[in-house]
């Protein structure tokens, strides 16, 4: 198992769109190992590597795609402001207050079961 550990995007260690072709993507990684082979920058070398052995491989891409961060633009279009950070804040408080995520006394609701 490869514990390299990977550029937090690998999209932008390769400098492609999440929505590049596995072709592009190939195409990238060989534009870059022209520039930062082995020999001359060993380190970014292995986070090209990295970043090219997970989207290369469909499986590995697509949980790189759910677990990659997008920002959460909001519904309201183009309200673009502090406003809207704050009303996102306050929307991910009130989701996490109904449901079991943001509790910390689980052990006041367990009984002890004697059988």
């Amino acid at each position: 198992m490869n514990t390299q550990p990977l550029s937090s995007d690998p999209y932008a260690e390769l400098g492609v769109d999440p929505d590049a072709t596995p072709e592009d993507v190939r195409k990238a990684y060989f534009a870059m190992v022209r520039t930062a082979g082995p020999e001359k920058d060993p380190a970014r070398f292995k986070r090209i590597r990295a970043a090219y052995e997970q989207l290369s491989d469909p499986g590995r891409r697509f949980e790189t795609d759910l677990l990659r961060f997008q920002p959460w633009t909001p519904l309201l279009g183009a309200w673009q402001d502090e406003a809207a950070a704050d009303w996102q804040a306050e929307v991910l408080r009130a989701a996490r207050s109904l449901s079991d995520l943001d509790r910390r006394h689980f052990r006041e609701d367990c009984k002890e079961v004697t059988l």
